[in-house]
């Protein structure tokens, strides 16, 4: 049964993750094996996650049958953990056995042991959905009336860690793209004798001829100068 000790862990672990997401992946199993422990009913919790393509994937398992089950519902196209992640936001599927919602995904996930599931979204709403917390059952037919509500805790705290990884993973693109553009700008001053306007009006020309993204075209331009300078390099130092 859960307690607040467990709970109060996987919430400081979440928050932990604002500080360090590069520790991402050990967070998100933190709450998955902390969720498995305190849900009752539950011995297997997964936590998947979609990307802004809408590709899903699994990031943290508590054990290997949570990804193969996982991987039966994006390989089908249906069950819990894909329609938690839709407009259902909670799905409860308990005695599957019985279940019409989900005819292809059941009866095989029927023959690894499942007897109940639940998922649950992870959603923040500026960033809107994230992924989903996935829980399974190979020994309770019921889904304990308790465990939704615990479960929406866990899926909130999940939410937040990556909420605040993408934030930060956002962040460093947009630096690193300001970067290169910089650099690029730099070169085209130099080759060209231009003003930082006007090598800057050179690198939308180009983008808009090519129909190419302003910060591919820049790094273009770097990667081209440095080979071009590793070359010079190399026969400076071959005379």
């Amino acid at each position: 049964m859960a307690t607040f000790d467990n709970v109060a862990a996987a919430i400081s672990a979440a928050a932990r993750a604002v500080h360090h997401p590069e520790s991402l992946d050990d967070v998100l199993l933190a709450i998955a094996t902390t969720a498995r422990d305190s849900l009752p009913g539950f011995d297997l919790v997964g936590i998947s996650t979609v990307d802004r393509k809408g590709t899903v994937v699994t990031r943290a398992v508590t054990d290997a049958l949570v990804y193969e089950l996982d991987q039966l519902q994006y390989s089908q196209g249906e069950g819990p953990c894909l329609d938690a992640m839709g407009e259902s936001r909670k799905v409860l599927a308990p005695r599957p056995r019985s279940e019409q919602r989900w005819p292809r995904y059941v009866p095989v996930a029927l023959k690894t042991g499942l007897r109940s599931q639940m998922a649950i979204q992870l959603g923040l709403d500026d960033m809107g959905t994230l992924g989903g917390l996935n829980m399974y059952s190979t020994t309770h037919d019921d889904i304990d009336e308790d465990a939704p509500a615990l479960a929406e805790l866990f899926a909130a705290h999940a939410a937040i860690a990556l909420g605040s990884a993408r934030e930060i993973e956002t962040l460093n693109t947009a630096l690193h793209t300001r970067k290169v553009i910089g650099q690029a700008l730099g070169i085209l001053m130099e080759r060209y004798q231009l003003t930082e306007d006007r090598a800057f009006a050179f690198l939308l020309r180009a983008s808009s001829t090519s129909n190419t993204k302003l910060n591919v075209v820049a790094q273009e331009i770097v990667l081209e100068a440095n080979i071009m300078h590793r070359g010079d390099g190399e026969g400076s130092s071959s005379a």
